[in-house]
């Protein structure tokens, strides 16, 4: 590639597919373009899920172009089907509206100087009949059909509403928007956002006979095969008002041995030469690795002064090595365990019912996060787990060796 941003975004593992990489490439190497990424407002905080996109919103910055931050305040009220398998609940724009105000503070943590605009502004104002003659009859259904976040609810026979089907083509409208108010040349996004992003840039061409881009990430799993942030102890949020910067910490010193280059080269700033460093160490070793990519991720959600307290925390929680040697343990032949028989294992509950309360009164955390759910299985494949009643019991549940 010739252009740094190109460069840096295959180094770092972010390209998955490009409508056509060497002329983005050619583009970005002549002058700073304009990209952007959408968030809907589906809830009071980001959370992981939406980090590849964030960050790379803050690659685009680091080498010299524009970023367009696009709040979904008109789309939130459709909700996208890409990736759901039934419809998303309908907000109200009251709820819409407080979403909006609680996220905006995660952008300004990860960003220096994006521009930030509400698809609001121009979709709540489309009149019916002129959008319908002016946009949708440059799609044809039959495409539209085609697209795997259709395709897939029609091929499950799960209902897709006539609202959502509109989805793409609000937001391939929120491309043409863009390009004409902003300059916007590039979107930007997840793998299960290339149909829309795709919609995006034939109707630029179509319309105004621009040229338009489009860019999606890999789809982030972790090496278990799980999607990224989706945990027993539920969604990983970015907000400290929903996450505590300490369980954001532990949430990324728990990464899979396998998953921690990957990680450190996706959501941290550490040089690439440091992360090949890291990616050497074996063993025991390898805790460290983890822990500089739990330093360096919580630090740029949430400030380098409670990334060290959350670090610290964690220090002192644990004992020096970080292996939990002086902790009560519970050992089980099984490779999982419930979370439930675990509590009464180690003796922080004396009955199930007891555990389940523990539980719902919000005492009880797996690996530093917290656990909601009294079903929760511990899975004990990757090594042993920590798990925590209250801030002061601590115990360590293992598979048996005999």
């Amino acid at each position: 590639m010739r252009s740094e941003l190109l460069n840096v975004l295959q180094e770092r593992g972010y390209v998955h597919q490009a409508t056509d990489l060497d002329r983005l490439d050619a583009l970005a190497a002549a002058g700073p373009i304009t990209a952007y990424s959408g968030f809907d407002l589906t809830a009071a905080s980001l959370h992981v899920g939406n980090l590849v996109s964030i960050m790379l919103l803050r690659r685009l910055e680091q080498t010299g172009h524009r970023a367009v931050v696009l709040l979904g305040g008109g789309t939130s009220q459709v909700g996208d089907p890409s990736g759901k398998e039934e419809g998303r609940q309908l907000l109200t724009p009251e709820t819409i509206a407080a979403n909006k105000a609680s996220i905006g503070a995660t952008f300004a943590r990860f960003l220096a100087n994006p521009i930030t605009v509400d698809n609001a502004d121009w979709l709540n104002g489309l009149a019916y009949i002129p959008f319908l003659r002016q946009i949708g009859r440059h799609f044809s259904v039959n495409r539209m059909l085609s697209f795997d976040s259709v395709r897939l609810r029609l091929d499950r026979e799960q209902p897709l509403s006539f609202l959502e089907f509109n989805y793409m083509i609000l937001q391939a409208y929120d491309f043409l928007e863009l390009s004409r108010r902003h300059g916007v040349t590039l979107q930007m996004g997840g793998s299960d956002q290339w149909g829309n992003i795709v919609n995006g840039t034939d109707l630029i061409r179509r319309i105004d006979g621009k040229e338009a881009f489009g860019l999606t990430t890999p789809l982030i799993t972790t090496a278990d095969g799980a999607k990224m942030g989706k945990t027993a102890a539920g969604a990983m949020w970015l907000s400290p008002a929903m996450l505590a910067p300490y369980d954001s910490w532990q949430f990324w010193r728990n990464t899979h041995d396998a998953d921690v280059g990957r990680f450190l080269k996706l959501f941290t700033d550490l040089p690439l030469d440091e992360i090949a460093r890291l990616e050497t160490l074996k063993g025991a070793e390898i805790n460290a690795a983890k822990a500089a990519l739990a330093d360096a991720a919580t630090a740029l959600a949430h400030g380098v002064e409670a990334a060290n307290a959350a670090a610290e925390t964690a220090r002192t929680t644990f004992d020096a090595g970080g292996a939990g040697d002086d902790l009560p343990r519970f050992a089980v032949a099984t490779p999982e365990v419930a979370l439930v028989d675990a509590l009464v294992g180690l003796g922080f509950a004396a009955s199930k019912g007891e555990a389940r309360r523990l539980i719902a009164g919000g005492g009880a955390r797996v690996d530093g996060e917290g656990a909601n759910d009294a079903a929760a299985m511990l899975s004990l494949v990757s090594g042993p787990v920590r798990l925590s009643a209250g801030r002061k019991r601590h115990g360590i549940v293992e598979r048996s060796t005999a």
